[in-house]
């Protein structure tokens, strides 16, 4: 399909409005144009095997039967306000594989996707990415390490999840240290009191909380991840009116963070509890393609 063909009705354009999709996302991707997007951030599943579960804090219709997605993921909402999503593949890589293929040709020429896994599946992410843009092409390896949750008594705890990096061209890509946040020194008193005041930039290991379960920011669906981190991404590896595009929307952080700083963005999901959370968040009614 072209991006203007009648399936999709051309929904999106270079000069149009941020938007909010309800598709199979392999289904929409194909029919963007090529190097459309300066920067591409996607959370996929992380094939853990587990139903992953969140309690909303608010009270949403029971729906009448489980919803059935792409690969036979099951949706469901249930009374209690629990959104719910089988979070386990037979055949993972035959599912990611065509859509990093789809990133690939979607990434402007100065582009960056951010690829954020956990350890069960980001080395083999990396030899894929590797051949993919090529071993030049990749940037950095973030660990977002967090500490909340339940502690395995049969091994170290894993408290962090894995972020690849990577440009398009190495010799050309967007990467501004000076519009990210700083962080506290870890030892103050090793640094003047002036740096210590102006805090110092962050390196590849990232100590950022996860969503407070009770706090303002939870919207109640599973695998939420912080605005903090999104804004860091698009603050670093975007400029102000760049286009973002998210397929694993999820609860929509990335829209939100690209609209805190001035981004204009496309997020993608097929789930239609994802769908609902992001709308009522960002007051975007979605387009429905599915």
């Amino acid at each position: 399909m072209q991006p203007d063909s009648p399936e999709t009705g051309g929904i999106w354009r270079p000069d149009g409005p941020d938007l909010i999709v309800h598709s199979d996302n392999l289904a929409f991707i194909q029919t963007l144009p090529d190097a459309s997007f300066p920067l591409i951030y996607i959370d996929p599943p992380f094939n853990t095997g587990k139903t992953q579960a969140r309690r909303s804090m608010r009270t949403v219709r029971a729906a009448d039967g489980p919803r059935i997605g792409f690969k036979g993921r099951s949706y469901e909402t249930v009374r209690g306000a629990t959104l719910r999503y089988a979070d386990t593949f037979s055949e993972y890589w035959e599912f990611l594989e065509p859509r990093l293929v789809e990133a690939w040709r979607l990434l402007a020429d100065n582009g960056t996707l951010y690829l954020h896994l956990d350890y069960r599946e980001v080395h083999y992410a990396k030899v894929l990415l590797d051949a993919l843009f090529g071993r030049d092409s990749f940037l950095n390896e973030i660990i977002w390490a967090y500490d909340y949750g339940g502690r395995a008594k049969d091994r170290w705890p894993a408290k962090h999840d894995n972020i690849l990096v990577y440009v398009k061209n190495p010799e050309d890509y967007v990467f501004d240290s000076a519009e990210v946040d700083r962080e506290p020194y870890m030892a103050p008193g090793l640094v003047t009191a002036e740096k210590a005041a102006l805090g110092k930039l962050p390196t590849d290991v990232w100590w950022h909380t996860i969503v407070s379960p009770t706090g303002k920011e939870k919207t109640g669906y599973p695998t939420q991840k912080p605005l903090g981190v999104l804004r860091r991404i698009v603050a670093a590896s975007s400029r102000p009116g760049d286009w973002v595009l998210d397929f694993f929307a999820g609860s929509g952080t990335t829209g939100a963070a690209a609209r805190a700083l001035d981004r204009r963005f496309v997020l993608v999901d097929e789930s239609p509890d994802a769908v609902r959370v992001m709308s009522e968040r960002l007051g975007i009614e979605p387009e429905r393609l599915i």
